[in-house]
């Protein structure tokens, strides 16, 4: 999970610098849209591996079967306290509070929404429903309704333009991206570059809904006159923030800047690198060649036409090994209490200079199994590395653990 995380958090660190350096400030509204949109599910979705890539360099890695350890559970290991499980099932146990407070805020937000649409007056104007509010605010839409004061549309101060920018909203499904943003947010409460992104997709809703106001009325200096009035505007405290007139100025930029098709070229073949090269680094699996062995390190069936010339050797041969894991596992508390049984099954690469690394879990019968055997094989001292051709070379490790009940 951390990993994962870990992997996440540099995808979004990465395509957020990129919006920032070469996309914000770039007239390509419905592009940039997509590239927010396509990072968040780029970041969350890659560091799963659902789908790997062949790397286009890469070493040939062997991957040995070890034989299997077995490790003995009984009453007096039952008793003894694994710190660290106790650890992360309080991590768990906020985050999921947490989680769960959030959630509860966002479906009651939503609610509110929904009472507020259907309690209040509203009128049909070109086929759009608008919701006349008592409040003082500043017009607003979220999925199908546009929300504005009553009095300001009693009044007439509501102009055309207004309405037509928060009916672009509407028409361009903007409500799905917030929805979708908020639901990240729930879920990955913890990281702060979410608050990022969907401030960065808010003011990009902006420019296409201003665009699409002045494609139909085209009269941009009359709109920009509206919105300052607007930001300006002493009466709306909530609204009529520093933000807002901060965000105005930009979206003044935005309008009149004119575009340059070959900057626009360069910066989306630029992008398209960005997702190429990250695709293949987080995304990339080694070229496995299986080889089985038994516990005398004798090469068994070969899988694939080329193999090591001489396989890697832990100090004092594989059953040093064995005695090696045998010795430093822990069995958890929760193993020996509840009689557990099954096998977890771990894979490990031998590096070059004989040191372990990419160790995973590939199944795990639970109950912190999994966490211990990594911990236990973190341990491990340098192996001497396989050799192939007179060069050492990676290989990757297989390794079963059966835990059974002592009878």
């Amino acid at each position: 999970m951390i990993n994962y995380l870990l992997k996440s958090g540099i995808l979004l660190l990465i395509f957020y610098a990129v919006y920032k350096l070469l996309l914000q400030n770039e007239k390509m509204f419905r592009f940039n849209r997509v590239y927010l949109l396509g990072s968040l599910i780029f970041s969350f979705i890659i560091p799963l591996q659902l789908f790997s890539v062949q790397p286009l360099f890469s070493d040939v890695l062997s991957t040995i079967q070890l034989d299997g350890i077995v490790i003995k559970t009984s009453k007096r290991v039952s008793a003894s306290i694994n710190y660290s499980q106790l650890f992360g099932l309080a991590l768990w146990f906020v985050y999921s509070m947490v989680i769960f407070i959030l959630g509860v805020r966002f479906f009651k937000n939503l609610y509110a929404l929904y009472k507020t649409s259907l309690n209040n007056e509203y009128h049909i104007i070109e086929n759009q429903k608008i919701v006349l509010l008592q409040e003082t605010i500043l017009p607003h839409s979220f999925w199908n309704t546009i929300f504005i004061n009553k009095l300001d549309f009693e009044n007439g101060k509501i102009s055309t333009e207004l309405i037509a920018h928060e009916k672009a909203h509407l028409i361009q499904k903007h409500s799905l991206d917030i929805l979708f943003v908020a639901v990240l947010k729930i879920v990955f409460w913890f990281n702060p570059l979410l608050f990022l992104f969907e401030k960065a997709i808010k003011l990009n809703h902006e420019f296409l809904a201003d665009e699409a106001v002045n494609r139909q009325f085209e009269e941009i200096s009359n709109y920009q006159k509206m919105l300052l009035d607007i930001a300006s505007d002493k009466t709306t405290v909530a609204l009529a923030s520093t933000i807002n007139y901060l965000i105005t100025k930009k979206r003044f930029v935005m309008m009149t800047k004119k575009e340059s098709p070959i900057t626009v070229s360069l910066k989306v073949f630029g992008v398209g690198i960005v997702f190429v090269v990250s695709l293949f680094i987080f995304s990339s699996e080694a070229v496995a060649q299986e080889v089985n062995v038994n516990s005398d390190n004798k090469t068994g069936n070969l899988y694939r036409i080329e193999s090591v010339d001489k396989l890697p050797e832990f100090p004092g041969g594989i059953e040093e090994f064995y005695k090696f894991v045998g010795m430093n596992f822990k069995i958890p508390a929760e193993v020996g209490k509840n009689k557990i049984e099954g096998k977890t099954y771990m894979k490990f690469v031998i590096e070059k200079d004989g040191s372990l690394s990419n160790i995973m879990v590939l199944t795990d019968v639970g109950y912190g199994i999994g966490d211990e055997v990594t911990r236990v094989l973190k341990l491990s001292p340098k192996w001497i590395a396989a050799t192939k051709d007179g060069k050492a070379v990676r290989v990757m490790y297989s390794l079963p653990i059966k835990v059974e009940p002592e009878k």
